[in-house]
């Protein structure tokens, strides 16, 4: 373990990351935040990462064009995650990472507080192209009511379209997304959703949904997929991590480890 640290700091040396303005205090010590900073790596500088954002933000605008060819009665809209589908808050999480720490609700809140994360590649074109072409767009985010002024900041620093509380639509009581999506159908005809995480999409990715019932959830949903949902990747977080502990946070990080490694198909000597 001690050379991976090693390596993880050299690499991180050369490729020019931006720094902690503290030394991490305790370096990783378990698969949980290791995988995290090597993720974090490969989404602050890996070009592969900004092509495949290009590549579905590119899918996006030929589907929008063929959805508005059609001529709706109702308004078109595009609903869109926020976090690491538009906003990209890698430095924070490579901060927790680094200090071996998990997501903490305070930190994270004095994040967004900032209204200073950087966009995740080529959303910004893609949701202004959307607003020339009169569609609008709804930000519908797990974020906190608490959070609204910070978001709001952040999305009026890069002039985004909708960047008002009309069209943020924050977590209320359940983190279900689907409530806030049918208010949004109510309006407008949805063409397009955006989305890092699978329940940014579809209720059948709610209720902490198993590694099984998520995969199987895909397989229905599969013609969704590049058609109305466009997937941004990211390695770093989301359902699909939780499902792999059940979605119990509170684990520590070697029993997080003892169920990942559960999950690893590994080739083993006969």
């Amino acid at each position: 373990m001690e050379k991976i640290i090693i390596s993880l700091s050299a690499i991180l040396i050369i490729a020019g990351c931006h720094k902690p303005k503290q030394q991490p205090t305790t370096a990783p010590s378990a698969l949980v935040n290791d995988g995290k900073v090597w993720a974090l790596l490969y989404q602050q500088s890996a070009a592969e990462y900004k092509a495949l954002c290009f590549q579905a933000y590119n899918l996006a605008r030929l589907r929008l064009d063929m959805a508005i060819a059609k001529h709706d009665k109702k308004p078109y809209a595009v609903v869109t995650d926020i976090d690491e589908t538009l906003l990209d808050n890698s430095p924070y999480d490579a901060d927790r990472a680094l200090q071996n720490l998990d997501f903490d609700s305070k930190t994270w809140k004095q994040w967004t507080a900032k209204g200073i994360a950087d966009t995740v590649p080529g959303a910004p074109a893609f949701f202004k192209y959307a607003a020339s072409k009169g569609v609008s767009v709804f930000y519908i985010t797990n974020r906190d009511e608490d959070e609204r002024s910070g978001t709001l900041k952040n999305l009026r620093l890069y002039n985004l379209p909708d960047a008002d509380s009309a069209h943020l639509l924050l977590k209320q009581k359940a983190p279900s997304k689907e409530v806030r999506r049918q208010q949004v159908l109510k309006t407008h005809q949805v063409i397009l959703l955006c989305g890092d995480n699978l329940a940014d999409f579809d209720a059948l990715y709610d209720n902490h949904p198993t590694v099984e019932s998520r995969a199987a959830a895909t397989l229905k949903l599969m013609k969704e997929f590049g058609s109305r949902y466009i997937v941004i990747p990211n390695p770093t977080y989301g359902d699909f991590e939780g499902a792999w502990f059940n979605f119990n946070y509170k684990l520590t990080g070697p029993q997080k480890d003892s169920a990942m490694m559960y999950r690893l198909k590994i080739d083993k000597e006969e």
